[in-house]
């Protein structure tokens, strides 16, 4: 089978196709012939090496696809079942082992492509706002780029639960993505004071939750828009990673909150895992909720999708047909 394999962490030109025996399911396991697989910055991160991994290894964290075959005892999932998943490296490749537990049968009416493309972004999503910080009717939250995929998908769930958002982007492009979201409110980073104005657009009280999936630049700026004993949720390193801080530093601040959360301890049993992902996956298959595909990469593509993804230069979900 066809798959990507870096031999070597470092730049994009680090993804390399490879041929590789198709796995063989064990006990537990079942065989997935992957239709598509979605992009992400996580990968960017075990690429450059900023998460650890053995070498060599294949990328990706989440696809769609039809099971091939199962192993023994497994009761999940049986061969022809049409699967998506998450949180399980590989997914840049034609084949792939997964524990069973973890797959989630695609509704009738949802496509592999779209399946693919919601399952990281939109579980991260509803944790963020149904478990990490539950958000409240009347409450007010701050999304940083909020165009991109997992932005979009943030604001519209937070907009559900009667939240008020106030959303940060890069340019007017991006701003009428977010508000058609369902933002409320916009600022453009670039340009304005967007510490300022959020402060200005809550009458100085500050928000009560910062969703931050941009990470160095925007950390502290963030704590400075949080009421006190407000919540910063840092959830991703697109601008570099959180450097320490000091704990006295949420004191002075306001008493905040600050937390790290990753979707793995979100989704830890397949209760809570069908729970988001009935969700999400139903929400966009009745239309409930918006998902926008912004391009789809042959398997040889994937270090375009990287650059893409890196420079900002996408709005929208990026994934990538292995069989292409």
């Amino acid at each position: 089978m066809k798959a990507i394999q870096v031999h070597e962490t470092g730049g994009p030109e680090k993804l390399v196709i490879a041929d590789v025996p198709v796995p063989m399911p064990g006990k537990g396991q079942a065989l997935v012939r992957i239709s598509t697989a979605g992009v992400n910055f996580i990968d960017i991160y075990f690429r450059i090496g900023l998460y650890k991994a053995d070498l060599p290894f294949t990328p990706g964290m989440e696809a769609a696809g039809v099971v091939e075959a199962i192993g023994e005892d497994v009761t999940e999932v049986q061969p022809g079942d049409r699967v998506a998943y998450a949180m399980q490296r590989g997914s840049y490749a034609q084949y792939a082992v997964l524990p069973a537990w973890q797959l989630v049968k695609v509704p009738d009416r949802l496509s592999l492509d779209k399946a693919a493309a919601v399952m990281l972004q939109g579980m991260t999503a509803h944790y963020l706002t149904h478990s990490t910080f539950p958000l409240q009717h009347g409450q007010t939250c701050l999304v940083h780029a909020a165009a991109g995929g997992a932005g979009q998908l943030v604001v519209q769930l937070a907009k559900k639960r009667g939240a008020r958002v106030i959303a940060t982007v890069g340019s007017e492009a991006k701003a009428a993505i977010a508000r058609d979201a369902g933002a409320d409110e916009v600022i453009l980073y670039n340009t304005q004071d967007w510490v300022a104005e959020t402060r200005r657009m809550t009458e100085g009280r500050g928000v009560d939750v910062v969703y931050d999936s941009v990470g160095a630049a925007t950390f502290h700026g963030s704590l400075d828009c949080l009421r006190p004993r407000g919540m910063m949720v840092t959830f991703g390193n697109a601008s570099g990673p959180v450097p320490a801080i000091e704990p006295l530093l949420l004191n002075q601040k306001g008493s905040l909150f600050l937390t790290r959360p990753t979707l793995a301890h979100h989704c830890a049993t397949r209760q809570e895992l069908l729970w988001r992902a009935g969700d999400v996956l139903n929400g966009v298959a009745s239309g409930a909720l918006a998902l926008e595909i912004h391009k789809t990469y042959p398997l040889s593509g994937a270090a375009a999708a990287h650059e893409d993804l890196a420079a900002r230069r996408t709005t929208g979900k990026l994934l990538i047909d292995v069989n292409a």
